[in-house]
């Protein structure tokens, strides 16, 4: 791999001047206002993908977004890896919260970062993780290192659930076929102590609406006889936690896998600064279900979260009205044994049981995805491990996180083999929030570590 390492090296400022090009478009899946900039983020990522020496390479159109494949099959004999990534990403909104434009990408230093990160949309989300695959791929086959068979196939609806990836994976499974899926959608715990994600959270996403009055009313003649939708939506929603942070729904917790005191007190080894964690979120204290440090929280607890709600007039100046209706978005995160589908009928047979005569509501399921764990006793794992441990100068540690990937389950499903996870943003990236960015040390880190994993996994799978 020396050669390949040379050639990253030398290659840094390029490799960083295409990150910034691809970052400059407006790819946000969600805003059909942005359709032509997903399609041309397309074939910036095709055209890249063959420039770094893939064949095949190829544009398969779905229902929505294309999705990108492309390949280098070297031998039979040998593994074959099938590279995921996503090439979407979330609405920049609220604009005014960013300190510079969403899709202008610039380089600023920071606490965490002081060699410099990426604030861009997509930045870590993943267009940077994403091509860092390309570009470790470009610097194996600039100098012969390529030890295994790699498949490209690098989606554009991630950021709006995937809905088309399954078709296609079915669709084209013979042409899919892999040992391993390697994505980089998570993060490490620091960039001193590095880790792989094991385990993630699933998905159930709900909009519920709230309708009172076929119109809105004069708050002084009708306030205070008929229902405020907005002020029931907030009753209701509020009623689903307990004094404990305990969700109220029935059935919620029963599939829930209890994890062992042993192994929560070894989550619980991991660097953690609970100062800090609020420092930097500003913050005076942390919620969340009682019985639970931060890190069991956000990993092997589920979640309910309002995710955004609205109703009645939030324009300028005082509107004395009584809304006819009230929305709401909400989102749970789900642990191990939980089912989408399954949660998501609890939440709508309770939310429409708790509804007052006074209100008509209406639950609308969007997308959702299943939890994932994978083993640390693989192949695949030590792989990734070892070649974390060649780049970071030390082991790294399997950590579960709070995030979902529905993709992981399907793949599983689908191909029959297991994800490895091997990221390299932090969680403090603000991914999906204003001023998302990317460390340079990440960024190439990545880049650096990609080809070990490749080297190690060939190695330990043809023994």
């Amino acid at each position: 791999m020396t050669g390949t390492q040379t050639y990253i090296q030398e290659n840094k400022e390029k490799f960083l001047e295409e990150l910034l090009a691809l970052l400059r478009i407006p790819s946000v899946s969600a805003d059909p206002a942005y359709a032509s900039d997903v399609r041309k983020t397309a074939d910036f990522v095709a055209e890249k993908l063959t420039a770094a020496g893939a064949d095949n390479v190829k544009l398969y159109e779905t229902a929505g977004y294309p999705i990108v494949y492309g390949d280098k099959l070297i031998d039979p004999n040998l593994p074959t890896i099938l590279v995921y990534g996503h090439y979407d990403v979330q609405p920049p909104d609220p604009i005014e919260l960013w300190d510079s434009p969403p899709f202008e990408p610039v380089i600023k230093q920071t606490k965490l970062h002081p060699e410099g990160a990426i604030f861009a949309r997509g930045a870590c989300d993943d267009k940077g993780q994403a091509y860092m695959h390309v570009k470790a791929f470009e610097a194996m086959m600039a100098n012969g290192d390529l030890p295994c068979n790699v498949k490209f196939m690098i989606e554009g609806e991630e950021e709006v659930g995937s809905d088309n990836l399954g078709i296609f994976c079915k669709e084209y499974a013979e042409m899919l076929a892999c040992d391993v899926v390697l994505l980089s959608d998570t993060s490490v715990i620091a960039n001193d102590v590095p880790s792989i994600t094991v385990g993630l959270r699933g998905l159930s996403y709900v909009e519920v609406e709230v309708v009172g009055p076929n119109k809105d009313l004069h708050s002084g003649v009708y306030g205070g006889a008929v229902g405020n939708p907005v002020n029931i939506i907030c009753e209701m929603i509020a009623s689903m936690k307990d004094e404990n942070k305990h969700i109220t729904i029935p059935g919620f917790y029963d599939d829930v896998v209890t994890v062992s005191d042993a192994d929560r007190a070894k989550m619980n080894e991991a660097p953690f600064d609970l100062s800090e964690y609020k420092d930097a979120l500003s913050i005076d204290e942390i919620q969340g279900e009682k019985g639970y440090s931060v890190l069991e929280l956000t990993s092997i607890r589920p979640t309910l979260d309002v995710n955004g709600i609205w109703g009645g007039y939030i324009g300028e100046g005082a509107k004395t009205v009584l809304p006819s209706k009230a929305n709401a978005k909400i989102s749970m995160r789900l642990v191990p044994n939980q089912d989408p589908e399954k949660i998501t009928k609890l939440f709508q047979e309770h939310f429409e049981s708790i509804a007052p005569a006074s209100v008509k509501v209406t639950v609308t399921p969007h997308h959702g995805g299943m939890p994932a764990v994978t083993p640390t006793d693989t192949v695949e794992y030590r792989a990734a491990s070892l070649a974390m441990k060649e780049t970071y100068g030390k082991e790294p540690i399997p950590q579960r996180s709070g995030g979902s990937i529905p993709i992981v389950a399907l793949f599983e499903e689908v191909f029959g083999v297991k994800s490895v996870m091997l990221g390299f943003g932090l969680d403090s990236d603000d991914i999906h929030s204003p001023n998302e960015h990317y460390g340079l040390f990440n960024y190439y880190k990545g880049i650096e570590t990609i080809p070990y994993f490749y080297k190690y996994y060939a190695e330990l799978k043809t023994k």
